[in-house]
């Protein structure tokens, strides 16, 4: 009986024949990743156009968290707008609040004073330091380990303790602000930062012993979502994504600013060939490498605060004079390195206090956008490897 039903459906004897030989046929899927899926680490939408378990195609959605934040910026004097820059990348308020401020204090002649180059400084590693230790945390719960998170958010908070005691906030501090920083340290406040420093410095190879050397986190990630530096530099990638893909470029150095250039330090990269710290299964560009830079620019961040608290002078913190100061009618550009890459503040005055136009260059825009490109032909589960390690923050990337 079966055996006549089978011959009058030749399409299904044909395949089961290709089933015997291994020949499966599959659909095609589209899959929603998001917007409040756990591992795009805020609304971002991804939408996945899988065959079984394989990932054919991502596209990124963005637009969930737009605020109009630059338009804001045209309605709002320069010193009034410094909490707007907050929002932005909320987890590295402190180097928002930088690079907007140095992009009004170049098109105004502006003129920090010493004191509050300094204090800029260390806010601005402090704050690179603690988003750092938001993406190790984050980015180890993503491939599954939940114990990295827990330190990582341990260390976090003495960052928080020690800006909740300069400017009073955790999160969104407005501190430093156009012509320097709001208000000077209170007393006592270096030591306690230097007690932090020597408490984190041995922190870090704990860090790497947990996860960055772990079997498991080295297969997740290790030769997954691999990014050449032809492609980091073509995609206009910067920070750790474009270091990690060999590229040493970092604008602390390339094109100094708040005194960067006085500071000795080293721009880790993914290195050719790696060395003896550098776990088998890894190669440049993969999502290891990207992680791992973060991880090593910790350590950088340490030498250059320690650097910055040894030289803090005596002197007012902030220029005099700056609130409702006009703007002349020009234009200007500033970048700075923030934790995530390259961020740019595009100002243009009219002659009034107000801007006429303001426009940002976020790091996380620009390096989300080779997502399309990267997690192409890679499995389900590798997705999240490859998205956490661009590490974006999606108040930047909308705006």
């Amino acid at each position: 009986m079966t055996d006549v039903l089978l011959e009058s459906q030749p399409d299904l004897l044909m395949d089961l024949d290709r089933r015997e030989q291994g020949d499966v046929r599959t659909e095609e899927m589209l899959v929603n990743m998001g917007p409040q899926h756990p591992s795009t680490h805020g609304v971002l939408r991804v939408v996945l156009r899988t065959d079984g378990e394989m990932v054919l195609e991502a596209i990124p959605h963005i637009g969930y968290l737009h605020r109009c934040a630059e338009k804001i910026g045209e309605n709002l004097q320069p010193f009034q707008y410094i909490p707007y820059t907050d929002r932005m990348d909320y987890l590295a308020g402190m180097n928002n609040n930088q690079a907007f401020a140095l992009a009004v204090e170049k098109l105004a002649g502006i003129v920090v004073p010493p004191r509050g180059q300094i204090l800029r400084v260390i806010f601005a590693e402090l704050n690179r330091i603690a988003s750092h230790l938001v993406s190790f945390g984050t980015y180890g719960l993503d491939m599954g380990a939940f114990t990295p998170f827990l330190y990582a958010f341990r260390e976090r908070e003495r960052i928080l303790d020690l800006f909740e005691a300069a400017c009073g906030a955790r999160l969104t501090y407005s501190y430093i602000t156009v012509g320097g920083v709001h208000n000077d340290i209170p007393e006592g406040w270096t030591d306690v930062c230097s007690e932090f420093l020597d408490y984190f410095e041995p922190k870090i190879p704990e860090y790497n012993n947990l996860l960055s050397y772990n079997h498991i986190f080295v297969k997740r990630t290790g030769r997954v979502g691999v990014i050449s530096a032809e492609d980091a530099v073509r995609w206009g990638l910067s920070g750790p994504c474009l270091r990690g893909s060999g590229v040493r470029f970092d604008l602390r150095k390339t094109m100094p600013y708040d005194g960067y250039e006085t500071y000795e330090f080293d721009v880790p990269i993914a290195q050719p060939g790696g060395t003896g710290s550098i776990p088998r299964g890894v190669c440049i560009g993969d999502c290891w490498s990207r992680y791992y830079v973060r991880v090593l620019e910790m350590a950088q961040s340490v030498r250059i605060i320690r650097q910055a608290i040894s030289r803090l002078t005596e002197g007012p913190s902030i220029a005099e004079k700056v609130q409702g100061k006009k703007l002349p009618a020009d234009e200007t550009y500033v970048e700075v390195e923030n934790p995530r890459g390259l961020l740019g503040f595009y100002v243009r005055g009219d002659g009034s206090a107000i801007p006429s136009r303001v426009k940002a260059r976020g790091p996380s825009f620009c390096n989300l956008s080779i997502t399309t490109h990267v997690a192409r032909d890679c499995l389900l589960a590798d997705v999240p490897a490859i998205i956490g390690s661009i590490d974006v923050v999606m108040g930047e990337v909308d705006r």
